[in-house]
């Protein structure tokens, strides 16, 4: 009686699988690029005490309070009107700074987006004031 031979089951060979996907992942994470945020480009003034004077002329101010309202030369005026307002202001005077402030509680986009319309109308002077602690 001759029987019938029993094949041995196909099976995938699983032992190397880890080290592919160990390859993959390192693979992968050294090819893709991870997006950083830039922050708002700023060049900062040596360190010293060095005060400089400036004439109060010479002098916008642009305050946000907490409730996002701006306040540009003690006027309330729309966010949007910011760029338009300091073009005006620099065209006529060159020496122009403006100087942003802000109140403890001010929402970070408020102060993003006034920093914003200030670099869209390309002021050449940005003084950015902190609040005392």
């Amino acid at each position: 009686m001759l029987g019938k031979k029993k094949r041995p089951l196909a099976e995938i060979p699983s032992s190397s699988m880890s080290d592919i996907a160990f390859l993959l992942l390192i693979f992968f994470l050294l090819v893709s690029n991870v997006d950083t945020d830039k922050g708002i480009g700023v060049v900062l003034p040596p360190p010293g005490d060095s005060e400089i004077k400036l004439n109060p002329k010479n002098i916008t101010m642009v305050l946000i309070n907490s409730n996002g309202e701006v306040l540009f030369n003690d006027r309330v005026i729309p966010v949007e009107e910011i760029a338009r307002q300091a073009q005006e202001l620099e065209a006529g005077n060159p020496n122009m700074v403006f100087s942003v402030q802000t109140d403890r509680k001010t929402k970070y986009q408020d102060y993003i987006n006034v920093v914003d319309q200030l670099t869209i109308a390309k002021v050449k002077k940005l003084a950015l004031i902190g609040t005392p602690q």
